[in-house]
C-alpha cells in the first residue's frame, strides 16, 4: 500500500515522502493516527507538487544567500569601544554589537545568532567574523575595534 507521510515517522521517512508499506501497518497505524494519507493518484500529485515547490523555494533562498554572502565580503565594520590599560576592552564584543553596527553603518539586518565569533574579542584591533547567511553558506566580514 502506498501512503504519503503527513509527519516525520521514525525509520520510515520524512514528511511529504511517498512510501510503500504493508496494508495492515498503513491502515491500522499510519492512517489511524493521521501520520499518513492514502496514496491515491490525486494525493500523490499534490505531494509531488508540494515537493517541487519546496525544492524551488530552497533553491531561491540558496541563490539569495550567495548574493548576500558576496555583498557581505565587502563590509568592514568599525566598532568604537571604551578601553582600559593596554588596549583591553571593557567586556567583549558580541554578536549583538556586530549586528547593531551593521544596521547602523550599512543598514543591514544581521541576526545576532548568525554571527560566529571564534575567540572572544577583548582587545583593540582588526578581526575576521563569520556570518552564517544560510545553513550551507557563510561569509566573512572584517570588524575594526577602535578606542572611542
Amino acid at each position: 500500500m502506498k501512503v504519503i507521510l503527513l509527519q516525520d515517522v521514525k525509520k520510515l521517512g520524512k514528511k511529504g515522502k511517498i512510501v510503500e508499506v504493508s496494508d495492515g501497518y498503513g491502515r491500522n497505524y499510519l492512517l489511524a493516527r493521521k501520520l499518513a494519507a492514502p496514496g491515491t493518484a490525486e494525493n500523490i500529485n499534490d505531494a509531488k507538487q508540494k515537493s517541487a515547490a519546496a525544492q524551488h523555494k530552497a533553491k531561491v533562498a540558496s541563490d539569495e544567500a550567495v548574493i548576500l554572502a558576496s555583498q557581505l565580503k565587502k563590509v568592514e565594520l568599525t566598532i568604537p569601544v571604551r578601553t582600559g590599560e593596554g588596549g583591553k576592552v571593557f567586556g567583549a564584543i558580541t554578536g549583538k554589537n556586530i549586528s547593531d553596527a551593521a544596521k547602523e553603518q550599512y543598514n543591514l539586518d544581521l541576526d545576532k545568532k548568525k554571527v560566529e565569533i571564534k575567540d572572544p574579542i577583548k582587545a583593540v584591533g582588526t578581526y575576521d567574523v563569520i556570518i552564517r547567511v544560510h545553513p550551507t553558506i557563510t561569509s566573512v566580514i572584517k570588524v575594526h575595534v577602535t578606542e572611542g
